[in-house]
């Protein structure tokens, strides 16, 4: 494991806001036309309640898709319409499909050896019962990275979290029920400086940490000398 710099673990660059929104429409795109190719008969209802998202939006999207030729539509019986990928449509399916797994592949690898990074800071600092403090990919592979290091995770903190448990540790959505707790490690995303600052009313600034990519707006601890 390489050496963790203290002064930077809270501020490598993350990608801007903006990018951020461009991926997410991506992602959404990509989802449309995979439903559009694989599913018959799809209204856009059944397609926002896929995507979790609001109908209105599911129609801006297919009208962005049938502007950029990706998607055209048909008349259907009881004023319905059915949706088809012309070639184009199969071309950018191919294509946002590639580089979502590339970009996931990406983010597993820095977001694990940034969560290994931590998990060492940790183990240098002596804090060992630790919680993950947001239910996110990140989350995921926190709980992954964890593993390789002589920590206890206690569970996941996570108010909005519906479930009793997430990958075998108990989920709660009250800190204070965590009982004795020497570190919180962010994990939630998007909205990760809002939930460290949230923190703040249960642990010391110094105890709250979380991986370069979150920059969270406070420098970490630096480790107890040997």
């Amino acid at each position: 494991m390489n050496k963790v710099d203290n002064n930077d673990v809270f501020t490598a660059s993350a990608r801007p806001a903006a990018a951020q929104k461009e991926d997410a429409a991506d992602l959404a795109t990509l989802r449309l036309l995979n439903a559009f190719d694989t599913e018959a008969g799809v209204t856009q209802r059944s397609v926002a309640a896929e995507l979790g998202i609001a109908v209105g939006l599911v129609n801006a999207y297919i009208k962005r898709c049938v502007r950029k030729g990706y998607v055209k539509t048909s008349k259907a019986p009881a004023r319905r319409y059915a949706y088809y990928l012309t070639p184009k449509g199969f071309a950018e399916k191919s294509r946002l499909t590639a580089e979502y797994l590339t970009s996931s592949f990406n983010f597993f690898r820095t977001a694990r050896g940034q969560c290994g990074e931590v998990f060492e800071q940790c183990v240098a600092l002596g804090y060992r019962r630790l919680v993950l403090c947001g239910v996110s990919d990140l989350c995921e592979v926190a709980f992954i990275a964890a593993t390789e290091f002589d920590v206890t995770l206690l569970g996941v903190f996570d108010p909005k979290f519906e479930r009793d448990s997430f990958r075998g540790l108990k989920a709660l959505r009250q800190f204070d029920e965590f009982g004795q707790v020497d570190a919180a490690v962010v994990t939630a995303m998007p909205n990760s400086q809002a939930m460290a600052d949230a923190l703040l009313a249960h642990l010391p600034a110094e105890r709250i940490l979380g991986p370069r990519m979150l920059r969270l707006g406070r420098n970490p601890p630096q480790a107890k000398p040997r």
